[in-house]
Order: structure tokens, then sequence, then C-alpha cells
């Protein structure tokens, strides 16, 4: 809560956020490359540092060797940290919700399912490639490579019944917290591409640690198990 409150209130937000916004664009940078880049004296500068220091939404490196600087003490580069990121990520969800809403409001649910089902096309559009490039994997595994792609940071888990999808992960979460349909889509396009039921045991946009897809082991792969 420290970081959204920090970087939005008080007179001085509108700088500091363009300071933030600065270095995520452009990486990590100094006091001054910030102060030329912004318009701003390296005082200002400073003082934006240092608050957003106090937050933890930046934290202060040494400068890479190599890096161009004239004679005296090294210059601190200024990167933001995983809780600065994660400020901009929570604007972005924001953003995707209300454009949803937008979307419900005026293209009704059909809008909506039509939105999410399009958005889960990268499953069945990668599928049969992941599968034709790597013969060893099993479905659930091709899914996992498919989703850690987009950010899900997804794995296999073997089980007696079956495979397990697991994604510790979800770039969506908050969107689907209030809009289910990017899960439903999701869903059925993995059932979808296996050719059979899928189920949803959990999911992070629900207020569980992971989302894991229970995948049912086809026919044949069963009698291989079986026989081995």
């Amino acid at each position: 809560m420290e970081i959204d409150q920090g970087l939005s209130s008080g007179i001085d937000e509108p700088t500091r956020e363009r300071v933030v916004r600065s270095i995520l664009e452009n990486g990590a940078s100094t006091a001054a490359a910030l102060a030329s880049r912004l318009a701003l004296t390296p005082a200002a500068v400073r003082r934006h540092l240092d608050q957003l220091l106090g937050e933890g939404a930046i934290e202060a490196r040494e400068q890479r060797l190599g890096a161009s600087r004239g004679r005296g003490r090294p210059a601190k580069v200024f990167a933001l940290t995983d809780a600065g990121r994660d400020h901009f990520d929570q604007q972005y969800d924001d953003l995707a919700v209300q454009a949803l809403r937008f979307l419900a409001e005026t293209g009704g649910e059909e809008a909506v399912r039509a939105f999410a089902e399009r958005r889960a096309g990268f499953i069945e559009k990668d599928f049969a490639a992941v599968m034709a490039a790597n013969p060893g994997f099993s479905p659930a595994q091709a899914l996992a490579a498919i989703f850690t792609a987009e950010g899900y940071s997804a794995t296999a888990k073997d089980l007696p019944v079956g495979e397990q999808l697991c994604q510790q992960h979800c770039p969506v979460s908050h969107v689907a917290h209030e809009f289910p349909q990017l899960c439903e889509a999701e869903t059925e396009a993995i059932g979808r591409v296996l050719g059979s039921h899928v189920q949803r045991l959990a999911t992070i946009a629900h207020g569980d640690g992971v989302c894991t897809t229970c995948i049912p082991r086809s026919p044949e792969s069963r009698q291989e198990k079986v026989s081995s």
C-alpha cells in the first residue's frame, strides 16, 4: 500500500510519476540523465528519487563498468524494484477492467464472451506446432510451454489419473476476478485442443495460490502406462 500512496498522493505526484515512468521506459538511469530527460533540476530529481527509495519503488545500483562517465566517484543508477513495476501492472489491469466494463455495457455478455474467446486463441493457434516440435512432450507439457510463453509461468504435474496443468502466475487475474469469462474461455480452448473435457480446480482470480487444471489421461496413454 505504501507505494501506491507514495505515487498517487501529494502535490509532487505528477512529477514523481514521470520519474518512475521514465525509468520504466528507459531502464536504470542516473539522476543526471533523468534531470535532462524530464527537464528538471538535479535537486528536484534527487528529492523525488529519495522519496521513491524510501517507498521501495526504486533501488540504487552501481553504474555498470564501461558506462560513460566523467572523473570522480561513479554515478549511481536508479532502477525499478518489483514493487515499482507492480504499481504499473495494477494501472494496466484497471484500464483493462474499465475497457471490459464498457464492452459489457455497450455490447452485452456476448461481446465480452467473444473477446475472451479471441484472447484465448493463442492456445489453439500454438498447440499443434509445440507438440510437433517436441515429440516427447505430453499434452500438459505442451500447454505449460504455451502458457509460460504468454506470461503464466506454467508447469505440468503427473498424476495417477492424468496430468495437472499448474499456472503459478496469471497476468490477467485481477481482470478475471470480475470477468470470469477469461478463465472459462481458456478452459474451453484447452478442452478443444485435447478433444476431451477438462476441469479447472482452482484459479488465482478467485483467491487460490495457483491455477490448476485437471487433464485426464487419454485411453492410449492409460494403456501405455499399464503396459509399462
